[in-house]
């Protein structure tokens, strides 16, 4: 396993999981609990692991995401950031 995102923000943590899992790419957050246990302070950051295989992959659509270029992610949804809205307002 390699640590491709070490984090105390938990939104980009749950995204880069969501992206990586969208890619077919099995991840594993470590540190979690003791971060919890801590009291989320932000004195451990969380670890988001891959397979060593998948971590230059991962790497790079984890990039796409910090760097807000979602047009580099082949597979991302047409309908992503569909709010829910029928109307489109």
């Amino acid at each position: 396993m390699e640590t491709v995102l070490k984090t105390n923000d938990i939104v980009l943590l749950s995204l880069a999981q969501a992206v990586l899992r969208d890619a077919a790419i099995q991840c594993v957050v470590f540190d979690e609990h003791a971060a919890a246990v801590e009291g989320s302070i932000g004195a451990i950051p969380r670890r988001l692991c891959v397979a060593a295989t998948q971590a230059d992959r991962a790497r790079g659509l984890i990039e796409a995401i910090q760097a807000g270029a979602w047009e580099a992610i082949d597979d991302w949804p047409d309908d992503c950031f569909d709010d829910g809205d029928p109307d489109g307002a």
